[in-house]
């Protein structure tokens, strides 16, 4: 069956959205939508996308993707709940997920059409079309939030029309778990690895930094405006992460101080042996 999807914002996760499905699903129709209209006639030209996304072919789409910001994502739903697929499916990519939830099941049922919420677990330092890429979601996780969990159909329905994107596994929650997994696994990464590079000492580590330099401030090079959103959307599992780091730390701290030998190696084989658990090592 030749399926039309439709993805709304051109950047990095939407157009890897469309270039997966060009590359992986050779009778898949693509049609894309962005603010600036450049960015759409762009991808067009290189193939991204067969077409411009317009409230006159929304209709034909069998899958939306939404991946935009949140607060857009919803505006871009509202103004246009009346002209879906009332027999198609409509995701978001957001970051988080309460407040997208909450109010795209409230669009969606004024507007007749089915939403679920989507969050998928890939991504790069990087923003922009000219950085997507077509196997981004290849072996990757995707998070999926629906209305109702009891509907098998309808997650079977989802995995189908995303096939084409390969992603490794799916994974269902509550936008409440979601919100507060997402806080700790990849909010606090961003936010700490942000406020580690200020160190005054950071403009001097050439010669000095490894792997481990590397590895703790990848994601310090960040999209500012879309991650305070984020950010202020999720305050409450951010705070709580935030408290509880600082609380560790200033434990490290303290052993410092105290050069207490056996409290700093017991803290150091703490997080060591957690480590271990987590990740079954």
């Amino acid at each position: 069956m030749k399926i039309k999807v439709g993805v709304v914002g051109l950047g990095l996760i939407g157009a890897s959205f469309a270039k997966a499905y060009k590359e992986n699903d050779s009778e898949a129709i693509v049609y894309g939508w962005n603010r600036t209209e450049s960015v759409t006639q762009t991808a067009k030209e290189l193939g991204v996308i067969d077409d411009y996304l317009t409230d006159d072919n929304l209709c034909e789409c069998d899958l939306v993707v939404l991946s935009l910001y949140p607060a857009a994502t919803l505006k871009w739903m509202e103004d246009r709940k009346d002209k879906f697929n009332k027999s198609g499916l409509v995701i978001d990519a957001c970051g988080t997920k309460r407040t997208v939830c909450e109010e795209g099941f409230r669009i969606a049922k004024e507007g007749g059409f089915t939403f679920v919420g989507c969050h998928p677990m890939a991504g790069t330092k990087f923003s922009g079309m000219d950085y997507s890429r077509g196997d981004m979601y290849k072996g990757a996780p995707m998070v999926v939030v629906p209305s109702v969990f009891d509907d098998a159909d309808l997650l079977n329905r989802v995995e189908d029309l995303l096939g084409p994107c390969q992603f490794g596994s799916f994974h269902i929650a509550t936008a409440e778990e979601h919100d507060k997994m997402i806080a700790f696994t990849s909010q606090m990464a961003h936010l700490v690895s942000n406020a580690y590079i200020k160190s005054p000492t950071s403009r001097n580590h050439k010669g000095f930094s490894a792997g481990s330099y590397k590895d703790m401030t990848r994601v310090a090079w960040l999209n500012p405006t879309m991650w305070t959103q984020l950010f202020l959307e999720n305050k409450d599992n951010l705070i709580f992460e935030i408290d509880y780091l600082m609380g560790e730390l200033v434990k490290y701290k303290d052993a410092l101080e105290r050069e207490d030998f056996d409290y700093l190696k017991d803290l150091l084989d703490e997080g060591r042996r957690i480590k271990e658990e987590v990740d079954g090592i």
